[in-house]
């Protein structure tokens, strides 16, 4: 892939699918096979439908049917990676299944409705809105991850009257998109703080195991000053709430925000992360409403003893949290 720089500094960016030529955008990338995306400048809002294409009662908050409701009661969701999920770390530190993103999609929106994904990564939410027959828009400040979502999108050939849009800008400049009260749903993983800009040691991972491709490795998005995956944990707090509160007139009310996200442990401490997304997120007028926990037991292996037999410390790969908040009426 080639990526040139920039020719000007440009307020904000989205990614079309032009061929040919150089056109005078701002950035320019080359596939293996020769096709070119281009970033090119804009600054208005989006041309994209936010209305109900289905025929539920004004009532329902989703299209599910009572069997299907139940099964998203449970306090405890586990999933399983298909085919187009990706799991090569070099492509993408962390991902979550699609189905996961699906699942949250089709609990909190309606067909037809607009889902919004602020930190896009490979484009996962995306791909599950197309499957759920919603409209979606994912924003990134990494070109790379905008150019893998571009191509995850490009391979689906389903019939779609819905869009998918990733666009390479700044979570913080969302509103410049949107219009107030235009999503129904945001569903998204937020980089760690600082807490994948380290060497990974593998201290989880059981022998010959722990020295795998990962080992020693960092695996931080990038270092620009603008990446949250930069900044300490009370800095992090400070801008998720920054832009969350951008985000809380866009959203409907009552409308639903899934925050996935783990905790994790540092020189023998556990960082809260849901913790600091919780107070953040209320701090700007944000309910939390559920906490739900996804057991990803059945999608881990090689786990080694760990803290074993004067430290009980519990394993972060074995779960994650999905908090789950909304926009109150009033």
């Amino acid at each position: 892939m080639v990526i040139q720089k920039p020719h000007h500094e440009a307020q904000v960016l989205y990614i079309t699918d032009q061929h040919g030529s150089d056109t005078g955008a701002d950035v320019t990338f080359m596939d293996e096979d020769g096709t070119k995306f281009i970033l090119q400048s804009k600054a208005k809002k989006l041309d994209i439908n936010s209305k109900r294409s289905c025929e539920c009662g004004p009532s329902h908050i989703n299209c599910l049917t009572a069997k299907e409701w139940i099964k998203c009661q449970l306090g405890v969701w586990q999933f399983n990676y298909e085919k187009r999920d990706i799991r090569d770390k070099e492509k993408h530190p962390a991902t979550f299944p699609i189905s996961l993103a699906r699942r949250c999609i089709e609990l909190f929106s309606h067909q037809g409705e607009l889902v919004v994904d602020p930190f896009m990564g490979s484009g996962t939410t995306l791909l599950a809105a197309r499957d759920a027959n919603r409209n979606a828009v994912g924003f990134d400040i990494h070109p790379d991850y905008i150019v893998l979502a571009k191509g995850r999108l490009n391979q689906e050939s389903l019939f779609t009257e819905t869009q998918q849009i990733p666009i390479f800008d700044d979570a913080r400049n969302i509103a410049n998109y949107l219009k107030e009260e235009s999503i129904s749903c945001i569903v998204t993983s937020p980089p760690y703080a600082n807490l994948l800009n380290r060497e990974r040691l593998n201290k989880s991972r059981r022998g010959a195991e722990r020295k795998n491709e990962q080992y020693k490795k960092v695996e931080q998005y990038s270092q620009r000053q603008e990446d949250l995956g930069t900044l300490d944990l009370d800095a992090y707090s400070k801008a998720m709430a920054d832009i969350f509160s951008n985000l809380l007139p866009l959203l409907k009310k009552k409308g639903h925000c899934v925050i996935n996200v783990p905790d994790m442990w540092w020189e023998n401490k556990r960082i809260t992360i849901h913790v600091s997304v919780i107070e953040a997120l209320r701090s700007v007028g944000y309910e939390l409403r559920n906490t739900i926990i996804w057991d990803r037991t059945n999608i881990v292996n090689g786990i080694g003893i760990f803290g074993w037999p004067s430290n009980y410390i519990t394993m972060g790969t074995t779960f994650e949290y999905l908090l789950d908040f909304w926009r109150p009426e009033k």
